[in-house]
């Protein structure tokens, strides 16, 4: 199973696609049983910020060595983390999310892979969905196991360092990562708190760089990708092979790739439609202009 390490060797490199509109990909895509694969580009719109669009700023997320590792490390991810997960908490699903919720309703969409952990598909509405790097809503113990909301932890973290978000100024005004990580600079009088049942160190259940996916959710993925007959990709640069090796699976399967990112994509080379552009936008024409299956339309006509 492949790390979830940021490549070294791969740098953006242009590569032409000659379908690369949302009229070439409602041709692809009519008729066909779908699973998306979405990034943090999806969620832009809902103002979390991604790693690696051409407009975003240089980001070096804590790496899981770092965070196990040492102590100061970990000190630092939860006083920004604290700030950060309110922030994460008001957010809302924006069109793109709608479209593909509305995508899976009408039996267009079998499920959703995604790579964000913001839940914002499920509060769209879609249910088939797999979070392939965890969800920032619950923690982990990495000595004894134990998994615990991450709200019932925020109460802890305040009560623990009183006044400490409202210290560094107003939520709206903090720059959040995908990850719900804030940019705040002095962390040094922050207090984490450990496990209540066996004094561990508790960790976001996040998959972080550097981490290995849980092989029965890669597992899982896989079998939802082998059962569909095109994959659409979703605001994702597909840097790492964490989402990258679904869409080399499909191309494997001579399956059509169909890819809406602003930008270059590392899996550019397998696009059958590539379109350079919004995800809101051409997710929601999508959701407009595909028809369900034939089989659907029969089943929905007999009920």
């Amino acid at each position: 199973m492949q790390p979830v390490a940021r490549p070294t060797t791969w740098q953006p490199v242009a590569v032409e696609v000659s379908l690369t509109t949302t009229d070439d990909a409602v041709r692809v895509l009519t008729g066909r049983r779908i699973v998306a694969l979405t990034g943090a580009g999806v969620s832009t719109d809902s103002g979390i910020p991604d790693y690696r669009s051409p407009d975003s700023p240089p980001r070096n997320p804590m790496t899981y060595q770092q965070f196990v590792g040492d102590e100061a490390f970990r000190r630092h991810y939860w006083a920004r983390n604290h700030v950060g997960w309110q922030h994460m908490h008001r957010t809302a699903p924006n069109p793109g999310h709608r479209a593909l919720a509305r995508l899976e309703e009408r039996g267009i969409l079998a499920g959703i892979i995604t790579q964000n952990v913001d839940l914002l598909h499920q509060e769209a509405g879609a249910r088939n969905v797999i979070d392939l790097h965890g969800r920032y809503d619950r923690v982990i113990c990495l000595s004894c196991s134990r998994v615990v909301a991450r709200a019932a932890l925020a109460e802890r973290l305040e009560a623990l360092n009183p006044g400490f978000a409202e210290s560094i100024g107003a939520v709206g005004d903090i720059e959040i990562a995908p990850d719900a990580d804030a940019v705040v600079a002095e962390t040094a009088h922050f207090r984490p708190a450990p496990c209540e049942s066996c004094g561990g160190v508790l960790k976001p259940e996040i998959v972080y760089f550097g981490e290995n996916v849980p092989r029965a959710r890669v597992e899982e993925a896989y079998a939802l990708v082998d059962s569909a007959d095109a994959l659409l990709v979703a605001g994702s640069s597909l840097t790492v092979m964490s989402g990258l090796r679904f869409v080399r699976r499909m191309a494997r399967d001579g399956k059509p790739v169909v890819i809406v990112n602003r930008g270059i994509t590392r899996g550019d080379v397998h696009a059958t439609v590539k379109i350079d552009d919004g995800t809101s936008e051409v997710l929601a024409e999508l959701a407009e202009r595909l028809s369900p299956r034939p089989s659907v339309q029969v089943m929905a006509a007999r009920h």
